[in-house]
């Protein structure tokens, strides 16, 4: 970014390299062999799990911790693959505090789960780092499916479908595979380039054409995509952002906070990544959460977190809001903005206090700011897709659309929670669907 277009106040070096090296460090470091063998052996190894109901990709998650339990990590890891062949990335960005470790019965009784995130990444980390892929492609089929989009959910799908013997390109509208993990997951979440590492050994799997700089819409059409393939899957994700509506909210140092964490992302020195003095993210999701303790690892002095809801509704888990709080994140909740001040650059954003129907109370307050990050939600974009469910691509069973042929999943269609995890169920499921019809 030319530090000449930047808005007063928004700035690079704000912190020394070692100070941001140290922020960005991997939040969960990964346990050594003798730590998995300890945390493994905490495992009840419940006959009727809670925490298999609680994944959303159906992991045997006992199986996998007694298979570390007796010194076979490469076989937990195929357990875990099995149903989820990105749970390397899943174990870094998963929230199990609010799913699998939630219901742990060590949760239940002792207010300290068994770690099974952590247990997650060091089976699929170790075979990972043998750089065998323990997967072996079917015999060739001679179908060739379309997946739109290299996120979560168009990788399990493609992976799945590559694996079961047929030809699968993947049309990508980013320079670069990954989705969400590749640019939408915050740096200390899958440092040492983990997203990028982890798409080339899925694709060791053969059978998989890569396709980048492809637009639905512009490049490519769904018309098109039908006509030559046998099958077309849709894991494009959400494109846009919603705007604030308020007067002033494209004043300069007002951006979304996709493009900032996408930025962050890319740079190769976050040093040289400029960050305001007094930054607010309006939002009370992940991408929120990451925007303002990204911001505070870059040397912003202050931010605020301002959240229209009760802290109770927030889509952050408690734990991100806590993880926030413990950075200097300052949240306001019960409040939702009015107007965005300043003359031509951010100076202030005022805001409205709101009761728990987001009826407004009359009560006002400023907060100064010369960074905004909007962080209110995406929307779909696209031309000629099938038809919508409110915002999203409506879906029955394992994902198939109101066009025949034609299967979606992942965040852009409807029904699902927007996690990683959740979009490589869908993927995947989409895919045995895929492959039921097609040889069916």
């Amino acid at each position: 970014m030319d530090a000449k277009a930047l808005a007063p106040g928004i700035k690079p070096g704000r912190l020394d390299g070692e100070l941001i090296a140290a922020g960005f460090s991997d939040l969960h470091p990964p346990l050594d062999g003798h730590e998995a063998h300890v945390a493994a052996d905490r495992c009840y190894f419940c006959h009727d799990a809670p925490c298999v109901t609680a994944c959303p990709t159906d992991i045997d998650i006992p199986l996998f911790i007694r298979q570390i339990s007796t010194g076979m990590p490469e076989a937990a890891a195929r357990t875990i693959l099995e149903q989820n062949i990105l749970g390397g990335m899943c174990a870094r960005v998963c929230p199990t505090e609010t799913l699998c470790e939630e219901v742990c019965v060590r949760e239940t009784a002792e207010g300290k789960p068994v770690e099974i995130g952590r247990l997650q990444r060091y089976a699929t980390d170790t075979v990972m780092a043998k750089g065998v892929h323990p997967f072996m492609r079917a015999a060739p089929t001679g179908k060739r499916i379309a997946v739109v989009g290299a996120g979560p959910a168009g990788l399990a799908c493609a992976h799945r479908l590559a694996m079961k013997g047929h030809e699968v390109t993947i049309y990508e509208a980013r320079p670069k595979p990954g989705g969400l993990n590749e640019y939408g997951i915050a740096a200390y979440k899958s440092t040492e380039d983990f997203a990028a590492r982890e798409v080339d050994w899925l694709m060791q799997i053969g059978g998989i054409t890569l396709r980048e700089g492809q637009v639905l819409g512009r490049d490519i059409t769904l018309d098109g995509l039908r006509e030559a393939h046998d099958a077309v899957f849709l894991g494009m994700g959400l494109g846009g952002v919603n705007a604030l509506g308020v007067s002033g909210d494209d004043r300069e140092g007002v951006t979304d906070a996709v493009d900032f964490i996408a930025d962050l992302r890319q740079v190769s020195d976050l040093a040289a990544l400029p960050v305001g003095r007094d930054v607010v993210v309006i939002g009370g999701g992940m991408t929120a959460i990451d925007a303002a303790v990204q911001s505070r690892l870059l040397g912003a002095m202050n931010v605020t977190l301002v959240y229209r809801r009760s802290r109770e509704r927030m889509a952050a888990s408690r734990y991100e809001q806590d993880l926030a709080a413990s950075k200097g994140v300052h949240i306001i909740c019960g409040a939702s903005p009015v107007a965005v001040h300043g003359n031509g650059t951010v100076r202030e954003v005022e805001f409205e206090f709101t009761d728990d129907d987001l009826a407004p109370t009359g009560e006002r307050f400023r907060l100064p700011a010369d960074q905004v990050f909007r962080a209110i939600g995406q929307t779909l974009v696209g031309e000629g897709l099938p038809e919508l469910s409110g915002r999203k691509i409506a879906v029955s069973g394992a994902g198939r659309t109101t066009v025949d042929g034609v299967w979606a999943g992942g965040d852009c269609a409807a029904g699902g929670d927007d996690l990683t995890v959740t979009a490589v169920a869908e993927g995947r499921d989409a895919a045995e669907d895929i492959h039921a019809r097609l040889m069916g």
